[in-house]
């Protein structure tokens, strides 16, 4: 059912979201064929609505990570075989397993993680930077 927004309506829908009341609330004092979810649907194509927080901190939280990446060094190759990793040296694999000179990183990573700060902030990307840094084949 396609709701009818008039100049008033739409008035006083801006009116009521700008004092902080939920859509819930707006619905009802617009009446009875508008919906809660049709109150946010023309919120969202007004303008009305804003990021929340949490998508705004989690969006910084991202970059922040990406750009830890281009600023950090990569650590020595202390070339780590199976054997010698323990729980504090990385265990990031380096070339092809299948090779004769396939080792893991082996510096030095924080207790309980698998990786340095150098491949850890590779690993664990952010999803849009990860998707950027894929080569493209066509």
């Amino acid at each position: 059912m396609a709701v009818d927004w008039t100049d008033e309506r739409v008035a006083l829908l801006s009116q009521l979201w700008q004092s902080g009341q939920s859509a819930r609330q707006i619905a009802e004092r617009l009446g009875e064929e508008i919906t809660r979810n049709a109150v946010i649907g023309k919120a969202n194509r007004l303008g009305l609505s804003k990021p929340s927080k949490s998508s705004v901190t989690r969006q910084q939280r991202q970059k922040e990570r990406a750009d830890k990446v281009l600023h950090l060094q990569p650590p020595v190759d202390e070339g780590a075989t199976i054997f010698s990793l323990t729980a504090s040296t990385c265990r990031w694999p380096i070339g092809d397993p299948g090779d004769l000179d396939f080792h893991f990183c082996g510096a030095n990573s924080k207790v309980g993680q698998p990786y340095c700060d150098y491949h850890a902030a590779k690993a664990y990307q952010p999803p849009k930077a990860r998707n950027a840094n894929r080569k493209r084949t066509a």
